[in-house]
């Protein structure tokens, strides 16, 4: 391998260009963990950072259950202000995860609904609850001994 390269299983030639002095990564074969780059302009981050946070969670799971209007979805959602529900929504939209629909009436009715493929989605998300859920003991017990270890490292 030539310096100012690193191996990387997903790049065609095994390579990818990096800094000279960087070191060697290990061949991950197909679990390549440094596939979700964290530059700001690498996509699956961007879309990673967009479906991850807690607005955007809330959102999908609400919009799994029934198609909601934006003061629903507000009553719904305890402690967004307007200008974030604003925010996640038109994402999400943009994403292609939610589907906005005005309906031609005096003053406008605004609908929202996950699209299939939000649904594809709420589906991922649900297992990820189900194995909190299932872990949350094992993580508090794991936290107390975390907690009692450092303090008495003080």
């Amino acid at each position: 391998m030539e310096e100012g390269t690193l191996k990387s299983p997903r790049h065609p030639t095994g390579t990818a260009p990096g800094p000279a002095a960087a070191p060697a990564r290990c061949d991950y074969g197909d679990a390549d963990p440094f596939q979700w780059d964290t530059r700001e302009d690498c996509e699956v981050r961007q879309i990673l950072d967009r479906i991850g946070d807690k607005w955007s969670l809330l959102v999908i799971a609400l919009l799994d259950v029934s198609t909601l209007r934006f003061t629903e979805l507000r009553r719904e959602i305890d402690g967004i202000s307007q200008r974030m529900l604003t925010v996640t929504l038109r994402q999400l939209e943009r994403d292609g995860l939610v589907k906005r629909t005005v309906h031609p009436v005096v003053p406008p009715r605004v609908e929202y609904q996950l699209t299939p493929m939000g649904r594809t989605l709420h589906t991922t998300i649900n297992a990820l609850v189900v194995w909190t859920e299932e872990h949350q003991n094992q993580i508090a017990a794991a936290r107390e001994e975390y907690d009692r270890r450092a303090a008495t490292a003080l």
